[in-house]
């Protein structure tokens, strides 16, 4: 297995696969398609025996991340996924609200050796708790708080602690608190993500894509603080803001080397095209724009390296290269 492992590092077909192990989720993030699609939503855990069926590509992935657009503490049978995929692939991560994080649960987290634990914020006040209703800022830094203390109990530095904070238009001020208040918490990396899938009309205000150059600079400049801030209390700050002039040409979600396999098995090049919320829309430049899933494939039926060599799927990532993009991608918020 280790031999395996060192061959594949050098040539692994996948830098990430993306797995939904479960769609169902204890908050009501505004943003959040799950929470504006509420009526139509399926709640559902990925089968256990399903997720099985990953393994052969887990050896030749360089991360696997186990979260969708749910909650994955949800899933009764989180760790044991944990378990067959730190088996077989290099690193393993998980994204949460923290609302699940007891002690308990952070000794399993421990106990798992996932690598890395990465917690959402949206802002550095009561304002985080309003933006992602059902969780709470207190009781992210006192997860982390409790991570970190039974990580020095054990003598570990697993998990990474990482924060994936998103950036609404109106928190661009209260954004420069945040190095401040993770200061000396443990957090080794921090990525900014700014709203640009809009589900509702409302939050088109809240949207930060840069339309003129002017716009872009200014926001870079920003944000470059933030990382020079960060850098000064020992925190690794990341963001990604595309041009204007160059977003076309950009795909943020790497879609020629990684995927993402949702809570029913479905093979998508990204969670943005894995939505099943037909017959719904999302605003994009104030255009209402049908949301439209994209399969290539379901696990319960094909390997998923079988799907990935499929020629639908080779001529989807070929139009990328063509720049003659899919007509679903050609609507996507994430590079219009």
């Amino acid at each position: 297995m280790i031999i395996e492992k060192l061959v594949s590092l050098f040539t692994p077909t996948f830098d990430w696969i993306q797995v939904e192990v479960t769609s169902t989720c204890n908050a009501a993030c505004i943003y959040c398609p799950r929470t504006v699609y509420r009526e139509i939503w399926a709640d559902r855990h990925l089968p256990l025996e399903t997720f099985k069926k990953l393994k052969p590509a887990f050896a030749d992935t360089r991360h696997i991340h186990l979260q969708g657009w749910g909650e994955p503490f949800l899933h009764p049978e989180f760790f044991e996924m944990v378990a067959i995929a730190k088996a077989s692939a290099f690193q393993v991560g998980t994204t949460t609200n923290a609302t699940l994080l007891n002690e308990e649960t952070v000794r399993k987290v421990i106990e798992s050796g996932i690598d890395i634990l990465a917690f959402s914020l949206a802002g550095t006040t009561e304002r985080n708790d309003v933006i992602r209703k059902g969780t709470s800022l207190k009781k992210v830094l006192k997860a982390i708080e409790t991570l970190n203390r039974e990580k020095e109990k054990r003598g570990t530095s697993a998990p990474e602690i990482h924060v994936a904070y998103m950036l609404f238009r109106s928190g661009m001020a209260e954004l420069e608190s945040l190095p401040a208040l993770l200061e000396g918490l443990g957090v080794s990396q921090v990525v900014v993500s700014t709203l640009d899938f809009v589900p509702t009309d409302e939050l088109r205000k809240e949207v930060l894509i840069p339309t003129t150059q002017e716009e872009y600079q200014e926001i870079c400049s920003r944000l470059d603080h933030l990382v020079e801030a960060g850098r000064r209390r020992g925190l690794s700050v990341h963001y990604h803001l595309v041009s204007p002039e160059k977003r076309r040409e950009v795909c943020t979600e790497n879609v020629q080397r990684a995927l993402c396999v949702s809570s029913d098995g479905a093979v998508s090049p990204c969670v943005y095209t894995n939505l099943r919320v037909s017959g719904t829309y999302y605003d994009l430049q104030g255009k209402k724009v049908s949301c439209e899933r994209m399969v290539f494939g379901n696990i319960h039926e094909k390997n998923v390296k079988d799907i990935w060599k499929e020629k639908s799927y080779r001529d989807f990532r070929r139009s990328f290269r063509k720049g003659e993009l899919a007509p679903t991608c050609q609507k996507c918020p994430k590079i219009w």
